[in-house]
């Protein structure tokens, strides 16, 4: 018995040699039932089928000699030379066109990675394993899961689609389309994609980009979006090394600081987290946001530094300001968020309702819990000049050595000049709008009040020498104060006049702004204070 068993086995064996070149099996038992199982073989018990390079083991397959097609069962494992290994529960394997189905409890294994899900093909011609049931790839570095994707040994790259994770102990990926490398933890995204890092929970969002799983270097040019715990970086492209704490973003940047109401714009920036700073360049600007009224500045360097609570903005050089009440123009400017404090240096120059306002150094100080304007201060050589609306060649002027000024609801409310006061102002007639008088005042201290952005009374907080002219006799000296200089082609009559150059080369004329028309000192005479004017005897 025992000899007619082996003879058996020995022409079973034979027989699977003998009837494909291609492809050969052996098995212990082989049998027919054309009435279960029409035109198939049915092999039992250690069942070992070879073809290309493909060694199939399970205990029971069925071989249809006709179509050349292999179907194992129970305990199937398939090995590809030496670094493809998987087992299942079911394999179709089709010897002509070399396509393997795998079905139940699919584990794959090659040396950088392991494969599970429920149903598995293998196009064994192009080296391609791919699903549609979900799956799970886990390597040194990931865990990857997706419904639907393909594998290319060669390459060792997965193409993932539709729920597609990428899990690591640092971060969490999220896609719709990506291919992955298992090899070096090389990611590409195609499509909406976000990662999250699992211990600060900054998050990276974008369309389009490359991942580096081993290294968290990151690099993204759709729709990119960088969410920091106190900032959001926006760009047409943006770069992050998660462990140095830096990124770069470029073209059309938009840097929204969470905390404060802040933005900074720019086409070229950098982020760096550990310091806590911004630095932008390329039509930098920055945006304070105020009540729907924004502030833009804009300057060659953006330099934003510090926590939020402390933080300290630069700009320079050829700095421009834009705002619906308040224009700017000086070569540097430094703003200290904490203290509300900002100083403009080097040829300082505002604009207020129609005013221009001068000195050697600007301040300007916000209320730190508002974010509105609450005072200014302007030091050594103070101006403030508007023209007259009806002229072309008249100016009511103030000059002194120092200018303090205070701000209702961001207009200027009241303007106290201290030292060496002096002041010339046009009056006309209210009903034919005609010049009456020339008045020219000299005090060492001037208060002025302000009423819808007009002067409405002065105040001489001490003896005042003052002198009053019909047009005729002004002398052209009085006519214009020492010191005077009307700057008003360098004024950003909008906020995109912030990027021109003052080389001529812009030409264009901006947008009339009807708030730009409102000159605070007004061309009908104020009130005077009388506790503390004094006129001089050439005006009685």
């Amino acid at each position: 018995m025992k000899k007619l068993f082996i003879f058996l086995f020995i022409s079973c064996s034979f027989l699977g040699f003998s009837q494909s070149k291609k492809m050969v099996y052996s098995a212990a038992l082989q049998e027919a039932d054309e009435e279960k199982y029409p035109g198939a073989t049915i092999l039992i018990g250690d069942v070992k089928m070879k073809h290309k390079g493909v060694i199939l083991t399970c205990k029971k397959a069925y071989y249809y000699k006709k179509q050349n097609f292999f179907k194992a069962l129970q305990d199937v494992v398939i090995k590809q030379g030496d670094t493809i290994t998987q087992t299942s529960d079911y394999v179709d394997y089709d010897v002509n066109s070399e396509q393997a189905l795998s079905w139940g409890n699919v584990i794959l294994k090659d040396p950088v990675m392991t494969l599970t899900t429920d149903t598995l093909q293998f196009d064994r011609l192009n080296q391609k394993l791919y699903y549609q049931s979900f799956a799970t790839i886990k390597d040194q570095t990931n865990t990857l899961k997706s419904k639907n994707g393909n594998y290319y040994l060669e390459t060792k790259k997965f193409t993932a689609t539709t729920r597609v994770t990428v899990v690591n102990p640092k971060h969490n990926l999220t896609s719709n389309h990506l291919d992955y490398y298992t090899d070096s933890g090389l990611t590409y995204l195609y499509g909406p994609s976000t990662i999250t890092n699992t211990e600060n929970e900054n998050r990276i969002y974008c369309e389009r980009g490359f991942y580096n799983t081993k290294t968290d270097i990151s690099y993204f040019v759709k729709n990119a979006k960088l969410f920091l715990k106190e900032r959001t970086v926006e760009g047409d492209s943006l770069y992050y090394d998660k462990n140095k704490g830096f990124a770069s973003a470029t073209n059309n940047i938009q840097v929204i600081d969470t905390v404060k109401n802040f933005v900074t714009k720019g086409n070229y920036a950098e982020i760096f987290e550990e310091k806590d700073s911004l630095f932008v360049v390329k039509r930098a600007v920055a945006i304070s946001i105020v009540e729907n009224d924004s502030t833009f500045i804009h300057g060659d360097t953006l330099l934003v530094t510090g926590a939020p609570e402390k933080r300290i903005v630069r700009i320079y050089p050829r700095v421009k300001i834009f705002k619906s009440d308040l224009q700017g123009k000086c070569d540097s400017i430094h703003t200290n968020q904490e203290t509300g404090y900002t100083k403009m240096f080097r040829k300082p120059v505002l604009w207020s309702e129609g005013n221009q306002i001068t000195g050697d150094t600007i301040f300007l100080i916000s209320n730190t819990e508002t974010e509105q304007l609450d005072s200014l201060k302007v030091l050594n050589n103070s101006f403030i000049v508007s023209k007259d609306s009806l002229s072309t060649d008249e100016y009511n002027q103030i000059k002194g050595r120092n200018m303090f000024g205070k701000f209702y609801q961001n207009k200027l409310k009241t303007l106290l000049v201290k030292g060496d006061a002096e002041s010339v102002y046009y009056n006309r007639n209210e009903e034919t709008d005609s010049i009456e008088t020339i008045t020219k005042e000299i005090s060492s201290n001037i208060e002025f009040t302000l009423v819808d952005g007009q002067i409405e009374t002065i105040k001489y907080l001490k003896t005042s020498d003052g002198v009053t002219y019909p047009p005729s006799l002004l002398p052209e000296d009085v006519k214009k104060l020492k010191g005077f200089i009307w700057r008003e082609n360098e004024q950003p009559k909008t906020k995109q006049d912030i990027f021109k150059k003052d080389d001529g080369k812009n030409k264009e004329e901006p947008k009339s702004d009807k708030d730009f028309n409102k000159p605070i000192l007004a061309n009908k005479p104020p009130e005077k204070s009388k506790a503390k004017t004094s006129i001089s005897s050439k005006d009685k």
